[in-house]
């Protein structure tokens, strides 16, 4: 009698990350000073909809407020097949991290020009976590610097590949 196949592991698999959302317009907008891995306080259909795919992190921010780190305008689709127990899709998430974390933050957001934003929600190990970034936002120069850049080391490569 021969064994069942099975399929192959995912990346995710392997990893244990399965990303759920991603904001990828905060590379773009803000420069990433540190990276932060935050637990998420979440009702029983946000964490299906967010297996789904249904979250959109492009406006969405974080602030501290009396020691706790809230996440604000992440919209997290309604579960459609959650009943009568859906859940408000803009309503203000408590993110979970340590106190000393939650300490440095809140003294590093004090300074001008510095604000939290997430940047990719993601499950690792079936827990849903959300990677904050403590950012500084960019000028309007500083994108088009950045872009110029880009297109002149494209420019490099493709002339050495010539060359070659």
């Amino acid at each position: 009698m021969a064994k069942p196949r099975r399929a192959k592991p995912s990346a995710a698999d392997k990893s244990g990350l399965k990303v759920a959302a991603q904001n990828r317009q905060a590379a773009f907008r803000y420069t990433i000073l540190e990276k932060y891995e935050a637990g998420m306080a979440l009702t029983g259909s946000e964490v299906k909809s967010l297996r789904d795919g249904g979250a959109n992190l492009r406006e969405a921010y974080a602030f501290v407020r009396k020691g706790e780190v809230w996440l604000e305008k992440c919209h997290i689709s309604p579960y459609r097949s959650a009943g009568y127990a859906q859940h408000e899709p803009l309503r203000t998430r408590k993110l979970l991290l340590h106190k000393d974390q939650i300490w440095k933050l809140a003294g590093r957001v004090q300074e001008k020009g510095l604000t939290l934003i997430p940047l990719r929600i993601y499950f690792k190990n079936g827990r849903a976590k959300c990677e904050l970034g403590l950012a500084r936002g960019k000028k309007v120069f500083d994108r088009r610097a950045e872009a110029r850049k880009r297109l002149d080391e494209r420019e490099i490569e493709a002339e050495l590949k010539r060359y070659r």
